[in-house]
C-alpha cells in the first residue's frame, strides 16, 4: 500500500539509515537551517523524504547525483505517491526534491535534467474547506479531555492552547514557564515556523487551564519548559508529536471526524472569520507569513459572499 502522507511514509522507513546516507542528509539539513532559514520540523519533513528517496537510489553506493537520471526521479514519485497518494503529499514530495536538488546545484553538481521531469501535481489550495469542528463538538472535545482518566488536566490545557490561541503542536511543546507573563495576561513563543518571536494574549479559560495544570498535575521538575516527561529518568519537554497524539486521541475517542492537531487551529481561525474578524487579524493571530495562507478562510465568510454573489441565471434579480 502506497503512503498518502509524510507521516505514513516515516512509518514505513523505519531501517536505520547507511552511515554515507546519514552524512549527506546532516550536510543537507545544514543547507536548510544555514542557507534556506527553515525551522526544524520543516528540515526533519524534509529529511525524512530526501532519505528514501537516496535510500532507493544509493543504499548501497556512495550518494553521486551524477549518476542518477531522470528515470529514478519518476520511479522514486511514482513509488511514493502513485494512484493511491494524497494531492498534498505528491506536491510535498516534489517541493523537497527540488529543493534537495537546488543544495545539489550549490555543491557544483549539473541537476537541470534532473530538475526538468519533476513536474508539480494538481493541487488546488483553496479548492477544500477548512477542517473545523462545530461549537457542539468543541463543547464535546472539552468536556472529554477535562474527564479524561490519564492526565486530564495536562490534556486539557494542550487543547485550550490549540484552540483558543491557535498554537502548533511544536509551539506548545516549546512553551517554557517563563513564556508566561501571568500579571500581564500574555505568552511568549520563541522559534516560531517563521523564526520570529511573538507575544500573544493569553485568554482567561487558556490561564486558568495551564495554572490548574502547573499546581496541581505538572510532575516535581526543575526543566523550565511547561510539559515535561521523564526519560531514561531525566526530565525533557514533551514533543510535538506528543502534543499531536493527545489531541488525536482525545478526538478520536469521542468519533470526532477531524483529529488533527491542526484541525483545532482551523476551528480558531473560522471562530474569528463568523465573528467578523478581517483576514489581516486572523492572520496575525495565526502568525501567518503570508496573507495568501489565510484566503482560505474568506469561503467560511457568508455574509460578505453573499452581498457579491451574482443572480443565478433565470431567478429574478
Amino acid at each position: 500500500m502506497k503512503p498518502t502522507s509524510l507521516h505514513e511514509a516515516r512509518a514505513r522507513s523505519c531501517r536505520p539509515l547507511p552511515a554515507h546516507i546519514t552524512d549527506e542528509l546532516r550536510r543537507y539539513d545544514a543547507y536548510l537551517h544555514d542557507a534556506r532559514g527553515l525551522a526544524a520540523t520543516t528540515r526533519s519533513n524534509q529529511l525524512c523524504i530526501v532519505g528514501l528517496f537516496l535510500r532507493q537510489n544509493f543504499e548501497r553506493r556512495a550518494v553521486d547525483p551524477r549518476k542518477l537520471r531522470p528515470d529514478d526521479i519518476r520511479r522514486f514519485l511514482s513509488s511514493q505517491s502513485g494512484a493511491g497518494g494524497s494531492a498534498s503529499y505528491a506536491s510535498q514530495l516534489a517541493c523537497t526534491l527540488r529543493s534537495y536538488l537546488r543544495y545539489r546545484a550549490t555543491c557544483g553538481d549539473q541537476v537541470c535534467k534532473l530538475s526538468a521531469v519533476i513536474l508539480n501535481p494538481v493541487h488546488w489550495k483553496l479548492a477544500s474547506l477548512p477542517r473545523a469542528l462545530a461549537p457542539e463538538e468543541v463543547e464535546y472535545l472539552l468536556g472529554a479531555v477535562a474527564g479524561a482518566r490519564r492526565w486530564p488536566k495536562r490534556s486539557y490545557a494542550i487543547v485550550r492552547l490549540a484552540l483558543d490561541m491557535g498554537l502548533r503542536s511544536a509551539e506548545i511543546a516549546q512553551l517554557m514557564i517563563s513564556d508566561i507573563d501571568w500579571r500581564a495576561g500574555t505568552a511568549t513563543l520563541r522559534g516560531t515556523k517563521s523564526l520570529r518571536q511573538d507575544v500573544l494574549p493569553l485568554p482567561m479559560e487558556t490561564g486558568q487551564a495551564l495554572a490548574d495544570y502547573l499546581q496541581h498535575e505538572r510532575p516535581m521538575s526543575g526543566h523550565p519548559a511547561i510539559f515535561v516527561r521523564q526519560v531514561a529518568q531525566r526530565d525533557q519537554p514533551i514533543t510535538p508529536r506528543a502534543i499531536q497524539k493527545v489531541i488525536k486521541r482525545a478526538c478520536c475517542r469521542i468519533g470526532l471526524p477531524h483529529h488533527s492537531a491542526h484541525a483545532l487551529r482551523h476551528t480558531l481561525a473560522c471562530r474569528l472569520v463568523e465573528n467578523g474578524s478581517s483576514l489581516k487579524e486572523v492572520a496575525d493571530l495565526l502568525r501567518h507569513r503570508s496573507l495568501n495562507t489565510t484566503l482560505i478562510y474568506a469561503k467560511l465568510d457568508t455574509p460578505k459572499l453573499a452581498a457579491v454573489a451574482l443572480p443565478w441565471p433565470g431567478s429574478q434579480s
